[in-house]
């Protein structure tokens, strides 16, 4: 497979951005004249929070360059207007902090995510956030590493001194729409799944969801001690099978299939985004999600096969599960 590190001449490596201030892009759109859509989404940039991010992870733990950060580090789409930026890090308790972030004119996307060692059962901290011109896209969310639909305990110890600041912002972001029931066991019951008009004040506001779930998430990581070698087994396969999902399913994989290329992209989800595929476990997609076989052994390209969805959020205030599934095949 291609690696990002022998790009064709349309794709290339490049030094890390240099942060760029609403106060200078106002400026910038006011000398070239700009419509005030471009400015809106340039405005509503996420590198203030990978930079809270990184700073809060630093002040609890020591973080260190992944050896990933090397070979992933920027990229310019093929027709050189959208740059891509990866950063990668790893602590004692984090196996792999990666943050990819997409920037050009009309879209501002965030792929940022946290996973801990299995030694330790804590959620997948998870943060995906497009941003076009009239549109946000927000899937943020501690995901659980084992299923809370049919682990209680796990919920429990996890998710129940979690719920008001689910209830929080539930009531400030409603439910996106339609969750398939796939996707809904990788989820927790604080998840925030949302779609809004694009505007500075939902900005701020997701800004400050986006801390005070990552100063939970970072809580919980402090507080966690290293398990035994069975559950540390556990841990490795649900984190290896929440991969091999995300990188299967994920349907973000689209952007980036656009913007660089087929082969990639699949490098960058594969090895960067769900790094850890390879080396966490031997099942394939296949192995853990028999269902989505087709006939002749390849993988049914459907988002869903049990053909049900979540049109409204599936929890209650208290983080039990009440469904609510609509049937997708009538």
């Amino acid at each position: 497979m291609e690696s990002c590190s022998f790009l064709s001449s349309s794709v290339f490596l490049k030094p890390p951005l240099i942060p760029i201030s609403i106060t200078s892009i106002g400026s910038n759109w006011r000398s070239k004249k700009c419509k005030p859509d471009l400015l809106q989404v340039s405005a509503l940039s996420y590198r203030n929070f990978i930079h809270f991010a990184l700073t809060e992870t630093r002040r609890h733990m020591g973080l260190v360059p992944s050896p990933l950060q090397e070979k992933y580090s920027s990229l310019t789409s093929r027709d050189g207007r959208t740059e891509l930026q990866m950063l990668s890090f790893q602590a004692p308790k984090i196996r792999h902090l990666r943050t990819l972030s997409v920037e050009n004119e009309s879209m501002q996307v965030l792929d940022f995510a946290v996973f801990a060692r299995p030694e330790f059962d804590v959620p997948i901290f998870c943060a995906n956030f497009f941003t076009a011109t009239n549109m946000n896209i927000v899937v943020l969310d501690l995901n659980p590493l084992h299923n809370v639909i049919e682990q209680g305990d796990y919920k429990e110890k996890y998710y129940r001194s979690l719920m008001p600041l689910g209830v929080k912002y539930a009531e400030l972001f409603p439910w996106g729409g339609k969750l398939t029931s796939e996707s809904l066991k990788f989820f927790s019951p604080i998840v925030i799944w949302t779609k809004y008009t694009s505007t500075i004040e939902k900005h701020d506001t997701l800004y400050s969801a986006f801390v005070e779930y990552y100063k939970a998430w970072l809580e919980l990581i402090d507080q966690a001690e290293e398990t035994d070698a069975s559950q540390i087994m556990c841990n490795q396969e649900a984190q290896h099978k929440y991969l091999t999902w995300r990188a299967e399913k994920d349907p973000g994989h689209g952007i980036l299939k656009r913007l660089i290329g087929d082969t990639l992209a699949k490098d960058l989800v594969r090895n960067f985004l769900f790094n850890g595929i390879d080396e966490l476990g031997s099942k394939g997609f296949l192995d853990y999600f028999p269902q989505y076989r087709c006939d002749d052994g390849t993988v049914n390209e459907k988002r869903s096969i049990i053909g049900r969805s979540f049109d409204n959020r599936p929890w209650d205030e208290s983080g039990e599960f009440i469904g609510n599934g609509k049937n997708l095949l009538h």
